[in-house]
């Protein structure tokens, strides 16, 4: 008879158990990256450490700022407060799993008619334990506490997420600084000729070489050339006030020279396959969570079964407080309370859909992030690829551009060509030379994109 009843809350316990996950419905993972054609299969994403991924530029200013940022930055440190809260919920759910012990004590004096009676006034007393704990046949509690488990997992992943966006916004933040530093530098060096052609065209214009239309040309030139300069200051002080915020410092006392753009360009290996995003911290939290929505499905299902609760209580009672730790005064008892709604009004049913509903949101999400994290990883890598080419390109303009300029400046300076024509090459070369200083840019801003797409650096695959 014991048998059969094991076996029979075996079964019932099992119809409890939460759907599984349709592999149909979650995206599946590619052996290489469209944009990597010659690119193998590595070893798993668990072996491949994330590493301080920016020190591959080697640079100590970036190094400090990043530094800085984990320890300052207000995202990571609000993500982490939310971690330790989900922590902490994970461990009062898990504690419903325990046995319950408490302690009581209680004393009253009553006087007047007592059991039918008058009497004089008379003290009762009593003290005891109680112990309870519910058996958790249906695995309602257990899922319950794998669900807030993972909803911390999931929080953990938020928190390398934030961590690894903030790093990233420091790093693209700096990097874009240091290239307006040299395209500020670029600009002031060309207000520079421009005046020196300016002052010759006077020089002419006084002599009667030239006309006055090619004064002002040169004047037009100069002043659009110190407003384009005073617009980039303008851009470096907002990237310098952003920076601030990244590291957690107050804007107004933060500061950042002028300095050489001498950051490395770190190369991405060939090597690295797609299960890299196995790792990426975002991917992670959003697998934890739908997870967590398919453990709350078992708990909605296990609602229909009846909860078990084992109790036991032990202590003393006495009518006079000066008897009550006599043993004679002893109480004690156990019992088993099996409680199972009946009508609810269809409450479990409306439970369990809802669960079930998460548990679909929770897919699609999932599913959506790890299409999002595909997209951004293939559009990184073709932005490294066609920068690369573009950079080339670029190259060859800004050489053929400079030498128009020495061109036209010595056929100026004899007298053979117009200043418009000098003004054009000057103009043509600043462009070109900005241009390459936009697609260098571009290189470092895409490679950083590169490493948090991948979730961290790529290590020694």
């Amino acid at each position: 008879m014991r048998l059969t009843t094991l076996l029979a809350a075996l079964v019932i316990a099992g119809c409890a158990t939460p759907p599984a996950i349709d592999a149909s419905r979650l995206p599946e993972t590619p052996a290489q990256f469209k944009e990597a054609g010659r690119w193998t299969t590595a070893a798993p994403a668990e072996a491949n450490s994330r590493g301080q991924w920016w020190k591959a530029f080697a640079d100590p200013v970036l190094d400090d700022l990043v530094e800085r940022a984990d320890r300052g930055n207000a995202g990571i440190q609000v993500a982490a407060a939310r971690l330790a809260q989900a922590r902490a919920i994970a461990g009062i759910v898990d504690a419903d799993r325990a046995p319950q012990l408490g302690v009581q004590a209680s004393a009253s004096r009553v006087g007047g008619i007592v059991d039918g009676s008058a009497g004089p006034a008379r003290s009762f007393g009593a003290a005891g334990a109680s112990l309870a704990y519910e058996l958790d046949l249906f695995g309602k509690l257990a899922r319950g506490s794998d669900a807030a488990r993972l909803d911390a997992d999931a929080r953990a992943g938020l928190l390398q997420s934030t961590r690894l966006l903030v790093q990233a916004q420091v790093a693209q933040a700096y990097l874009e600084l240091r290239a307006l530093d040299v395209e500020r530098s670029l600009v002031r060096g060309t207000v520079t000729a421009y005046r020196e052609t300016l002052d010759l065209t006077e020089r002419r214009f006084r002599a009667g070489d030239v006309a006055e239309l090619d004064v002002a040309r040169a004047r037009a030139e100069v002043a659009a050339t110190e407003s384009e300069a005073l617009a980039l200051d303008r851009r470096r002080a907002q990237l310098e006030n952003a920076l601030a915020v990244l590291v957690g410092e107050v804007a107004s006392g933060f500061s950042l020279p002028a300095g050489q753009w001498e950051t490395a360009l770190p190369t991405v290996p060939a090597g690295i396959p797609a299960t890299v995003l196995a790792r990426r911290p975002d991917v992670s939290a959003a697998q934890a969570s739908m997870l967590a929505a398919q453990q709350r499905v078992g708990v909605a299902e296990a609602a229909w079964f009846p909860d078990v609760t084992l109790t036991a209580t032990g202590g003393y009672a006495s009518p006079e407080l000066g008897d009550l730790f006599k043993w004679s005064a002893r109480a004690w008892g156990v019992g088993a309370l099996l409680s199972l709604p009946v009508i609810d009004g269809g409450r479990r049913e409306a439970g369990v859909r809802g669960a079930t509903a998460q548990l679909d949101e929770a897919v699609a999400s999932y599913r959506d992030q790890v299409l999002a994290a595909f997209r951004d990883v293939e559009d990184q890598l073709s932005a490294l690829r066609l920068l690369a080419s573009q950079s080339e390109a670029q190259t060859r303009a800004v050489d053929a551009a400079a030498r128009a300029t020495d061109l036209s400046n010595a056929r100026y300076q004899g007298g053979f060509v117009s200043q418009l024509e000098l003004l054009d090459a000057r103009r043509s070369e600043l462009r070109n030379r900005r241009q390459a200083l936009q697609v260098r840019s571009a290189q470092y801003q895409a490679t950083v994109g590169l490493v948090r797409a991948l979730g961290g650096g790529w290590g020694d695959a």
